[in-house]
């Protein structure tokens, strides 16, 4: 089953946190292990996956081991991923969230 795309919110996020080939590896990552493959998510679509897809990029910090990390919590129980990114108490919380960290 292929993977479900990015939207360009993810896109636009994934870009400040991200640069040259890891930006190539983030999107497969999040594209095909962070999306309809999670519990109750299988009918979600780009959109419907950016809270999750953001709280995983928020943890990454821009660092790839940290964004693998970050997926397999989604994988195990994806409710905890959103508590680690504190986007659990609000369902808005991640849309307001825009990383400020530099590309490295």
């Amino acid at each position: 089953m292929p993977g479900v795309p990015l939207s360009k919110e993810t896109k636009r996020r994934m870009d400040i946190l991200f640069s040259g080939e890891d930006v190539a590896i983030a999107t497969e990552l999040l594209t095909n292990e962070c999306g309809s493959n999670l519990p109750f998510c299988e009918n979600h679509g780009p959109v419907e996956l950016e809270r999750l897809r953001f709280a995983a990029l928020r943890i990454s910090g821009g660092k790839l081991d940290r964004l693998r990390q970050a997926v397999e919590i989604s994988k195990q129980d994806w409710r905890d991923l959103l508590v680690a990114a504190d986007f659990a108490n609000d369902v808005e919380a991640h849309k307001g969230w825009i990383p400020q960290t530099p590309k490295p």
